[in-house]
């Protein structure tokens, strides 16, 4: 689905106006970003799941095309884990 589309039912069920929705849409997305922020934060939607920030260490690698070992840089990475209401859901 995409986010036109999320837009598009959600202005239907809501019975508000697509631009509405986008911005409500925006605002959400805005929202979860700014509360992933710091390292090792996070934001929970009870039903839904848990949106995570962590914090991935440097590492070695390989160059898959020439073998050569290169360092990994770390780095933070956002991970998402499926609330109860959602797996039973899907």
């Amino acid at each position: 689905m995409s986010k036109a589309e999320l837009i598009e039912k959600m202005a239907k069920e809501a019975k508000i106006t697509k631009a509405a929705a986008g911005r409500a849409l925006d605002s959400f997305i805005d929202g979860v970003t700014k509360g992933l922020k710091k390292r090792n934060s996070k934001v929970t939607l009870v039903g839904f799941g848990t949106f995570r920030n962590v914090y991935r260490k440097t590492r070695k690698g390989r160059n898959p095309q020439t073998g050569e070992k290169i360092k990994i840089k770390g780095r933070n990475a956002v991970t998402f884990k499926a609330g109860k209401k959602l797996r039973e859901k899907v």
